[in-house]
This record gives structure tokens, C-alpha cells and sequence, in this order.
């Protein structure tokens, strides 16, 4: 799952906020999915409201965590096959992600991308780099594989999106930070420099939601927690990738990911293309755009 590159929220005094606030605010901070969750709420009840947002993301967590051996994404690559809701979910988005991106986001290489995350964490020192697709099948909540999947491209970003749905409420409103990856960001988000200056790149002001990709934080040697399976690649060809998306966070979790794996030209090709979001693509100091990603920018 990916690092955090968007940079704290930062402070929300519009109108709107301080009335929400003068009725209630509540904020959590835990780790979560190998990475720092941030949970507010603000209104009605808020307090209650995160408590069960933070509890549904530690419980998916513990079901979709695939290097926890107890988990059930784990169970699934381990005996082919699960009968779990939310894998079954996570599974038909990342097929319907296949098909969408002409396999450049691809769940069925649970393989390379698990010697990719123990390469770069120092736990073996070689990767096969052999891109050899599992199958994959779904039926109702059922899932069945003759070999691991790569489910993580997605399962945070649906974490962040379930907890999110433990604040909605009449009088209430939030937002989940799952290491950068926001559902329904409620202030101002800034975009992290991956050059290491302190100035962000942009500062987004948007009700859609937010994720970043590139492997500048995430590397070992050059290899990357990001792979192309159509070019063989275990590297980003980008510096990062920001996507801001309408349907949910999962959706920009999945296109930033498939973004930071094409060349700039094909990423903002891809990205135009597809309805409901918006990209910045940063490649060697270049900035390069989708013709309505200002319209999200502060």
C-alpha cells in the first residue's frame, strides 16, 4: 500500500466548519494498513461517528491485510480460495480496472508484487521479476485463484472509503486520510514536493477525492512498489502522479497507481479519458495536466 505523499490537511476556518465544529469535532490518529490514518468529524455526534470510523478500519484491516497470514486476502492467496464480501468487492474493481486500463492495473500479480514489498522492506535480497498472472474468478461473495492476487492497489483505499461511510449523518460531516489518500477532503490538501523542497506543488481545494502515486518514498536500488506488467517494469516512468476522482477513493487510489506506471504522454491520455477524474502527472521537473485538474486546485 502506498506512502504517504499529500501533506496534512491544512486548517479549515470557512463558515461552514466553524459551524459543524460548534456542535461537535472529534479527530483520531492510529496506524492503519501500514501507514498514519487521520479521521475528524465535525456536527452531530461526531465523537461516536470517528470511534466507528477508526474500528471498521482496523477490522477490514485485519480481513484484507495480505502479509497478515490470519487475514482473508492472505487465506485466498494461500489456498485459492475465500468467501468474503469485501474481498469479493475488492476483486470485481480491480478486474473492471483490468479491462479499463488495458491491463496496465492488473490484480493478478500477486507474485512480483509481494517479492517487490519484501525487496523493498530488506527482508530478501533478489526479485525474480517474473510476471506470471494468477486466475481469477468471482462468484457472489465467493473468490477463487490458482495463485496470489495483488489486492493491495485497492484494499486501502476501499478501507479509507468504508470509514468514511461511518461519518455520514445528518448535521455531520468528515473526512478519512488514509497516508494520503482522502475521501471527501473537508480543507485545503496540499501536494507534496517529491524533490524534497519544502513548497508544495499545488494545494487542492476539492470535494472529490484524492490520491498520490510515484515510488520516490518507496525504493530499493531502483525497484519500486510499482509495477507495469504490459512493459515487464518494476518502476514509476513518473515522479508522481495526483489524481482527484468523483466516484470514490478507491477509483483514485486504482488510476493513480496505473498512471505512475505509464509514460506521461499515455498517463494524461488515459486520465482525460476517464470520466469523473482529474490528474497531475510530474515527470523530471515537467508538470503535465488534465485540462479540468485546475479547476480542484486552491
Amino acid at each position: 500500500m502506498h506512502r504517504p505523499r499529500i501533506r496534512s490537511r491544512l486548517g479549515d476556518s470557512t463558515p461552514k466548519h466553524r459551524l459543524y465544529a460548534t456542535v461537535g469535532e472529534a479527530t483520531a490518529s492510529f496506524d492503519c494498513c501500514d501507514t498514519t490514518f487521520r479521521i475528524h468529524a465535525d456536527g452531530v455526534r461526531a465523537e461516536l461517528a470517528c470511534e466507528r470510523a477508526k474500528d471498521t478500519a482496523l477490522r477490514l484491516e485485519r480481513q484484507l491485510d495480505a502479509f497478515d497470514e490470519s487475514s482473508q486476502v492472505a487465506r485466498l492467496n494461500r489456498s485459492g480460495r475465500v468467501t468474503n464480501a469485501h474481498v469479493a468487492r475488492i476483486v470485481r474493481r480491480g478486474l473492471a480496472y483490468y479491462e479499463r486500463t488495458g491491463g496496465v492495473f492488473d490484480i493478478h500479480h500477486g507474485t512480483i508484487e509481494h517479492e517487490l514489498k519484501a525487496y523493498i522492506r530488506g527482508d530478501c535480497s533478489t526479485v525474480s521479476e517474473t510476471f506470471d498472472p494468477s486466475s481469477v474468478a468471482v462468484d457472489g461473495d465467493t473468490v477463487t485463484t490458482d495463485g496470489p492476487l495483488d489486492c493491495n492497489g485497492l484494499a486501502k483505499g476501499y478501507i479509507v472509503d468504508r470509514a468514511h461511510a461511518e461519518l455520514s449523518g445528518l448535521g455531520r460531516r468528515g473526512f478519512v486520510d488514509g497516508g494520503g489518500d482522502i475521501a471527501r477532503p473537508t480543507g485545503p490538501v496540499g501536494i507534496e514536493s517529491p524533490y524534497g523542497t519544502e513548497t508544495n506543488l499545488r494545494v487542492l481545494s476539492t470535494p472529490w477525492n484524492v490520491a498520490t502515486s510515484g515510488g520516490y518514498r518507496r525504493n530499493r536500488d531502483g525497484r519500486e512498489h510499482i509495477y507495469n506488467p504490459k512493459e515487464e517494469r518494476t518502476r514509476s516512468h513518473n515522479d508522481l502522479v495526483t489524481v482527484v476522482a468523483r466516484r470514490d477513493c478507491m477509483e483514485a487510489d486504482a488510476l493513480a497507481t496505473t498512471l505512475a506506471a505509464l509514460r506521461p504522454e499515455d498517463a494524461i491520455r488515459l486520465a482525460e479519458d476517464w470520466d469523473g477524474a482529474e490528474a497531475l502527472v510530474v515527470h523530471q521537473g515537467v508538470f503535465h495536466e488534465t485540462e479540468g485538474f485546475d479547476e480542484h486546485v486552491r
